[in-house]
């Protein structure tokens, strides 16, 4: 019988920890309301979000881009069309700039450090620095 009192007890016990524990966090979020307010950056993100919505893939991402640098939204949605043209096209000068440095590269016979401070020199612009 004792045991059925202390089981008893604490059942009551644990039913009244849950209910003050459960009422805790309903009265916490009221009472702290006060949350930091968004940085500039926060707040660029969260408009140009929402100015973003329909735009899907690249178009989006062009846009995002534009967007958060501050440019004009106008701006930034008539680029968003041409600039998977526009990307693929400098994707390929640096992929011409690549071989014919390597050719360069190859025709001196350069190897090693040599040739790594060539290929830096040449892929940054300076071609024809050893």
């Amino acid at each position: 019988m004792s045991l059925s009192l202390r089981l008893l007890a604490f059942s009551a016990t644990l039913a009244f920890a849950g209910a003050a524990f459960a009422a805790s966090p309903a009265t916490a979020p009221a009472t702290a309301p006060a949350a930091k307010p968004h940085t500039a950056q926060q707040q660029r993100m969260i408009d140009c979000n929402k100015q973003a919505t329909g735009k899907k893939g690249a178009e989006r991402k062009t846009f995002m881009s534009s967007c958060l640098k501050g440019q004009s939204t106008t701006a930034a949605t008539t680029p968003a069309a041409a600039a998977p043209s526009t990307t693929p096209a400098a994707h390929e000068t640096q992929q011409e700039k690549m071989k014919s440095c390597n050719a360069d590269a190859k025709a001196k016979a350069l190897k090693g450090a040599e040739r790594k401070t060539f290929m830096s020199s040449c892929l940054k612009g300076a071609a024809g620095t050893p």
